[in-house]
């Protein structure tokens, strides 16, 4: 696929000609006629390189360009004027631009350049995508109008230490917005702990959330420290938090209210700075649940829905896709072709299961197909 590259200039004449030149490298090339423009593009799209002219109406190159760095918006970006000196040059690298090239520019330069902004953003992208495989993170996967205003949400949020609550069917990705959440916030370096809060018998979630001292209880046979403590400084997930006894609701808030916690059979206070993160696929507010009221507007400051797969069908082909690819790599096996009729078949199919029971399906089709993936063999997994 080749690099993209924006150029964003307020002369036609020279966008034309850096136009030609990319395009005759096989590049695919984009236009922008001042700084908002480029700005707008930007926020919308994907580039692999940007040439900004500096000197520009509505926002100048050296604004954008600060712009795009305090927005974390990750792509190398060369600035070309015909206007600067030594002084502007320096400038832009302290902002973070990749490079500078004065106008007019020499051609071998320029296309050195891009090469080497284009190299530096594939290192950065494939450092990224190794970070991600050590955290076990995947990306978000879906190009729906629901599951981009998910991800827009996530972008906006992120940043800040606003509590979410996260709601969704079972096995639609709530644990993975949860983990973006983390990944994009300040905290990313600091712990990012889970718990399950239906998968801990009632009488022992106390003790698993804020810890237990030694012989306070019988089986304390040590010091236990609670998972608020663990991901002090990070990120605390609770997941199915409306399964949670009402007891142990209690004294989650009081740790919201006042970050500080007991351990159980202990007397010290103990500080915690942790963004709590929440998830369910309950109905916090039907009085069925128990469910106490303030906590949920403690924790519901910011509410992510996480649309089921039934919701969001035009995702399916995509998310098949990558299944296929993900295990077909785990399984050292080639990628199978897959009919029309099957992927329809694979759309159309009602899944309450939502992306988990998806990748199950394509775990399935991937272990007994040969070279292709055909209705029958689709008819024939999802039956099992």
């Amino acid at each position: 696929m080749p690099s993209k590259i924006l150029v964003i200039d307020d002369e036609k004449s020279v966008r034309t000609a850096l136009k030609d030149i990319f395009e005759m490298e096989k590049y695919k090339v984009e236009e922008a006629v001042d700084g908002k423009e480029g700005y707008n593009l930007l926020k919308v799209k994907e580039y692999d390189c940007v040439l900004c002219d500096i000197k520009m109406p509505k926002i100048n190159g050296m604004e954008l360009l600060e712009k795009v760095q305090n927005e974390g918006i990750d792509v190398p970006m060369i600035m070309i004027s015909g206007h600067g000196n030594t002084d502007t040059a320096v400038e832009a690298v302290r902002l973070g631009a990749f490079d500078y090239i004065a106008k007019p520019p020499d051609l071998n330069r320029l296309l050195i350049t891009v090469r080497n902004a284009l190299d530096h953003g594939s290192l950065k992208t494939e450092a990224k995508e190794l970070k991600r495989q050590v955290k076990g993170l995947q990306d978000i996967i879906g190009e729906s109008p629901a599951i981009q205003e998910a991800k827009s949400h996530i972008d906006k949020v992120a940043p800040t230490d606003a509590r979410v609550l996260i709601l969704g069917a079972n096995g639609s990705g709530k644990e993975l917005v949860a983990r973006w959440l983390h990944e994009k916030s300040s905290r990313n370096k600091a712990p990012f702990i889970e718990v399950n809060c239906a998968a801990i018998p009632t009488e022992l979630i106390e003790s698993e959330l804020f810890g237990h001292e030694k012989g306070s209880f019988t089986g304390a046979m040590k010091q236990h420290i609670g998972k608020f403590e663990q991901a002090n400084g990070g990120t605390l997930f609770l997941d199915e938090i409306g399964d949670m006894s009402p007891e142990a609701q209690a004294k989650v808030l009081r740790v919201l209210q006042e970050n500080k916690l007991s351990r159980i059979g202990g007397d010290k206070e103990i500080s915690v700075d942790v963004r709590v993160l929440t998830a369910t696929n309950k109905d916090l507010k039907d009085a069925e649940n128990n469910f106490r009221e303030d906590l949920f507007h403690r924790l519901g400051v910011i509410i992510i829905n996480v649309p089921s797969l039934n919701e969001r069908r035009e995702d399916i082909p995509l998310l098949t896709n990558h299944f296929l690819n993900q295990t077909c790599k785990e399984y050292n096996k080639a990628k199978p072709k897959i009919n029309d009729d099957a992927m329809e078949a694979i759309v159309n199919h009602n899944w309450t299961g939502n992306i988990r029971e998806l990748q199950n399906i394509v775990q399935r089709l991937i272990i007994f197909c040969d070279k292709q993936i055909d209705l029958a063999l689709v008819n024939s997994c999802m039956n099992k």
